[in-house]
């Protein structure tokens, strides 16, 4: 095959960790390669370029040890400054989980920005000003996902009132071709390794605990067995912002004023300049005894999701999606 322009890329999806840029690679139908065509004098983006069905994609990573709202934004204007075709965005990666009465987050499940009440999917929970008490009164909202990707959650929803996720499958086929310390890591982790306490029960940082290994069980939250080890996909809100949550209470409060489902660090950055979907897979219930183990899993269930949708969105429909105006980017990050 041809080296392919920079023009024919349309897609940018952009990943936070070195570890949610391999589960991207994982999913790509074909690979292209690291080195663009050209680049933009101030693009200093690491790309891997590649194709997903109809769709040309770049991925890009932010700078490890660098994250947030702003390093997000700066990774998603240097891409502009390079591919001009791009229509739309996908951030895709881990999360920290807001479970509920009305929302039964548990690890490793995939959590996706729809619309809800009065927000566009994605909310900056820590923008706003302090009121009467301390507390914070936010302000603004953020734009929704493109008409194009809400389409296709509203196809993938349709679809999965009649049959199983194809999430499942796909893991199976790209995980399968991986050497077996891969599959391990990047694979269920098992309902044994998934502990929800509650709120007031804090972690201990004893030596030897750091994977919750010596707290009390007594203290976790009951909760209905799964019969599946499937992924389960929510729809909602997610809360973004610049701080780490690693409080139940903070995380418990901050979801029930919001109606949100997850939390992560740079969506909300990107939603009002660059339009996007945000895929994140459940790693930890953002509370004191987060950890490790689950990212690799939630990475890659999120990504086989971000596979799923573009699978069933035609080249037609993204090709008449306007492209994203860098001049006009830049013109709004400056007035905000």
């Amino acid at each position: 095959m041809p080296p392919l322009r920079n023009s024919d890329y349309t897609i940018g999806w952009i990943c936070a960790l070195p570890l949610e840029t391999a589960a991207a690679l994982l999913m790509l139908d074909q690979h292209h390669g690291i080195s663009p065509q050209y680049r933009n004098q101030a693009d200093h983006n690491a790309y891997q370029l590649g194709s997903i069905g109809e769709h040309n994609i770049v991925i890009a990573s932010l700078p490890p040890g660098v994250y947030g709202l702003t390093s997000a934004t700066t990774v998603a204007i240097q891409m502009l400054s390079s591919f001009e075709s791009i229509r739309f965005g996908l951030m895709v990666g881990i999360g920290g989980g807001i479970p509920s009465r009305a929302h039964d987050v548990r690890l490793g499940d995939i959590v996706v920005s729809q619309p809800r009440g009065i927000f566009g999917g994605v909310v900056q929970y820590d923008l706003g000003r302090t009121g009467r008490g301390g507390e914070l009164q936010r302000s603004g909202s953020l734009n929704k996902p493109p008409q194009v990707l809400l389409n296709a959650i509203g196809s993938l929803q349709t679809l999965h009132e009649f049959r199983e996720s194809s999430v499942p499958r796909i893991l199976s086929e790209k995980l399968g071709a991986q050497k077996s310390s891969a599959q391990a890591k990047y694979s269920y982790q098992g309902a044994e390794h998934d502990d929800l306490y509650f709120a007031e029960y804090e972690h201990s940082d004893i030596r030897g605990n750091e994977a919750c290994e010596l707290c009390d069980r007594s203290q976790r939250v009951p909760r209905i067995h799964r019969d599946s080890a499937d992924p389960v996909i929510h729809y909602g809100n997610i809360a973004s912002g610049n701080q780490v949550i690693k409080d139940a209470t903070t995380r418990d409060r901050i979801g029930a004023d919001l109606g949100a489902i997850c939390f992560e660090m740079e969506a909300a950055g990107l939603m009002d300049n660059f339009p996007c979907l945000v895929i994140r897979g459940i790693c930890d219930y953002a509370d004191s005894h987060k950890n490790k183990r689950w990212q690799r899993c939630a990475a890659a269930n999120a990504a086989a999701y971000a596979k799923e949708l573009l699978d069933v969105i035609p080249a037609s429909q993204v090709d008449p999606t306007p492209r994203v105006d860098l001049t006009e980017m830049l013109a709004m990050l400056r007035q905000g």
